[in-house]
Parts: C-alpha cells; structure tokens; sequence
C-alpha cells in the first residue's frame, strides 16, 4: 500500500464523521459532491483518498453510506475496543462515562480514578470510583489501554501549563497527526474550561490527544507556578501508562 499522508488521514475522519450524521438521518447513499461539499474540498480529492483503500461506490449513484461508513472505522482502527482509564471523577468525567457516543466508538470505560476522598467509593454508572493513590495496583487487576485525564480549568498558573508525551527512552515519537504536546492555552475545552486529554486512541477526530507508543510517559510543565503549587497544596491530575 502507498504511503498515506496525513492530511488524508485528517479527511478520512471528517468523511466518517459526515457519514455518521448521514446515517442519523436516515440517507442511504452519498456522493463524493456532498462530502467534499462538507469538508471543504473537491470531489476528485474525496475519490483520490478513498482510492487508497480499494474502490468504493458506484460511478452515478454514489457510495452506500452505512458500507463507507464501516470500512472507514476500520481503516482508521475504530472497529476494535479500548479499555479506558478515566482521571478524574468530576463533571466533565461523569459526562464522559454516560456519553453514548464513546461507547459507540470502540471506547469502554473501566475504571475511574480520582484523589478526592469524598468521591473514592461512590458508583458512577456500575463502576466505582477508585483511589489515584492506588492506580498502578488497580491496573494490573485491570489493564487498559489509553487514560483519559480531565485537567480543571482553574490551574495556579499565572503562565500557562503544558503537556509533553514521549517514548520510552524520552524522545517525541513521529505519529501521522504531528501531535506530541497539549497546553491550555491551544488546547479544545469543555463548557466548563477543563481541557480532557486522552492518550492513546487518537483517530484525527479526538480532540487533545496524544498518540502512544510502548513505555510512553509525559511531562507536565507550569510556567510562573502560583504558591499552591509550588508549596505542594495543589497537585496536577494523573495518569500513568
């Protein structure tokens, strides 16, 4: 197969996502007008970047959108499941936990991690919300796949704070979408002005995720740190590989 840049890879995600509104809507079939018309681009682009993976459609009807709509999550790795380590057990956590459509993509949430004593212990959707202190022994009883980590919105900086992903001997790993760091200041964010990083699972679609590699780590960077931080009252939310 051709190598596939990934500003395509970038296209193929939008297509699924108009496919997926098509499908909402109860439209069988597509042409390659409407979705390049969707995404801002020509019809001879959209044909070309489905030319990758093999031949779709039919020349005058269109391509059939529940079909298309199933090879792309398969090309874009959507068709298996991920176990999800969910950090943090606040509101943008419990959104996430009931959302339909995370499910829906091949993402199942098996446990939740939090430093809040009066949250530890309380069930959230079947699942019990476990101690953060304890997270490296919880994985081994239940091994995931990608954290996702709900950052609040009112971090104690007065600069702006960062997230930095590296390979296991701490360099940036070369992904398709160029994505190796997260700030708050570029960051997509919830209603409530928390940022949800994920790691691992990235599909081009995620917004503030970071792609993973074996022996992965980060690294959290505060730039002009209040005293909470620096006295150690206030700590960054966690996750671990």
């Amino acid at each position: 197969m051709r190598k596939v840049a990934e500003s395509t890879v970038r296209r193929l995600s939008l297509y699924l996502r108009f496919l997926e509104e098509f499908e909402g809507q109860g439209i069988g079939t597509v042409s390659s007008g409407a979705l390049a018309s969707r995404g801002g681009t020509t019809s001879a682009q959209v044909r070309k970047d489905l030319s990758f993976f093999g031949s779709f459609g039919k020349r005058g009807l269109g391509y059939p959108v529940p079909e298309l709509a199933d090879r792309l999550r398969e090309i874009l790795g959507l068709k298996r499941r991920y176990r999800v380590g969910m950090i943090g057990a606040g509101k943008i956590g419990s959104a996430l936990v009931q959302y339909r459509g995370f499910k829906q993509r091949g993402f199942d949430i098996v446990a939740i991690f939090d430093s809040d004593p009066s949250k530890v212990g309380r069930q959230w959707n079947g699942l019990t919300v476990l101690d953060i202190g304890h997270l490296e022994e919880e994985l081994q009883h239940r091994p995931v796949d990608m954290a996702v980590l709900v950052v609040p919105a009112d971090v104690p900086v007065d600069g702006f704070w960062s997230i930095s992903l590296y390979n296991a001997k701490g360099n940036f790993e070369p992904n398709t979408l160029n994505a190796y760091t997260v700030n708050n200041i570029t960051a997509k964010k919830e209603p409530d002005g928390s940022v949800r990083v994920q790691f691992g699972g990235c599909d081009g679609q995620i917004p503030n995720c970071l792609p993973i590699t074996e022996g992965w780590n980060y690294m959290v960077r505060f730039y002009r740190p209040r005293a909470e931080i620096l006295s150690g009252r206030w700590t960054f939310p966690e996750a671990r590989p």
